[in-house]
């Protein structure tokens, strides 16, 4: 198996290797045995740690609608009439913009979250529910949904299953961004897709210097530099051709965006790893987190990424393979994008 997970690692660099002799090798058979049973041992795992899971009784839940999207908000009403009638559980209803319902979720008023509205709602809404370690669902309203478990037509069937307790609670894994100026953090933030340093309004590549642990990784001259975490492997990162990680997973991806003459590989880090993006530039730098505003950097500016204390999560009702066919629906809706041919 040394070869198997020799190879493995070399898969993760972009690069392919020869084994040093034919008796250090294992054989094909052997390869695919091995591999088989680490597949199962995964999946025995995942079941463990999703079923361990310590979840509470539902009695307070909270129904956040996105404004902008059309539909949300009497879909919303719909979801709360629908719980109130098939159960005795306290509901919230409001936008994802509340003041007050934010408020109330920072001080653990709540239960379960039910967000209504697309892959954009679900980071917000995630936002909210992280730090606090409360569970969210989402029912996608928008075009794809990646990150939504329900659809409109089928959020109905799962009030019963979220009352007795047939579901899981899969966590992802977060990021940790910090903002440094010289000794001092500017800002921090929690992150649940990516961080991105990139150029700003100027049309041009930026220089990007990218440390990990204290040692130098790599001088990038690119649009931008990408940080994601497993679920953001799906979303920006994948737009620029990076790998797509099972959501389970605990790594941090590093993945340049339009590298001129630059390293082009993505880089698959430790859940422990370090990472420090430096830009360099005569022009205008940003860093954007989770798509939001972007923040204009000055020279010298350092973003710091680290895994977060906080970890989301998902209230899952199928198999782990289900991130697997959300892949193959994404490649049959999107038949030309991100590398899918």
């Amino acid at each position: 198996m040394r070869f198997a997970r020799s190879i493995q690692h070399q898969m993760y660099r972009g690069l392919t290797i020869q084994p040093r002799d034919a008796e250090a090798a294992d054989t094909p058979k052997t390869v695919i045995s091995g591999l088989t049973r680490s597949v199962e041992r995964r999946q025995k795992r995942y079941n463990r740690e999703i079923m361990s899971e310590n979840f509470k009784t539902i009695q307070s839940i909270i129904i956040l609608a996105n404004p902008t999207v059309p539909e949300a908000s009497e879909e919303a009403r719909k979801v709360q009439q629908a719980w109130q009638e098939m159960s005795s559980v306290t509901t919230t209803l409001a936008t994802i913009d509340d003041l007050q319902a934010q408020q109330r979720i920072a001080a653990g008023e709540f239960d379960l979250l039910i967000a209504l509205g697309g892959d954009g709602t679900m980071l917000r809404a995630g936002h909210l529910a992280a730090p606090v370690g409360l569970p969210l669902l989402g029912i996608n309203l928008g075009r794809f949904g990646f990150l939504m478990q329900l659809r409109k037509d089928d959020w109905r069937a799962a009030i019963p299953r979220l009352l007795s307790g047939e579901f899981k609670l899969e966590n992802r894994m977060m990021l940790f961004a910090e903002l440094l100026r010289g000794d001092q953090v500017l800002n921090s933030y929690q992150v649940i897709n990516e961080v991105v340093v990139c150029r700003g309004q100027f049309v041009r590549p930026i220089s990007i210097f990218a440390s990990v642990d204290g040692y130098n990784l790599a001088s990038y001259v690119a649009d931008g530099l990408i940080a994601a975490t497993p679920t953001g492997s799906t979303g920006y990162a994948m737009a620029v051709r990076g790998p797509i990680l099972p959501p389970e997973l605990r790594n941090i991806l590093v993945v340049p965006v339009a590298p001129h003459l630059s390293m082009d590989h993505a880089i698959i880090l430790p859940e422990g790893a370090t990472v420090i993006f430096r830009p360099e530039t005569d022009h205008q730098a940003v860093m954007s987190i989770d798509g939001h505003d972007p923040v204009v950097l000055q020279d010298g500016d350092r973003v710091r990424v680290s895994a977060s204390e906080h970890a989301l999560k998902f209230v899952i009702f199928q198999d782990p393979g289900y991130f697997y066919r959300n892949l193959s629906l994404y490649r049959e809706q999107n038949p030309s994008r991100n590398g899918f041919k």
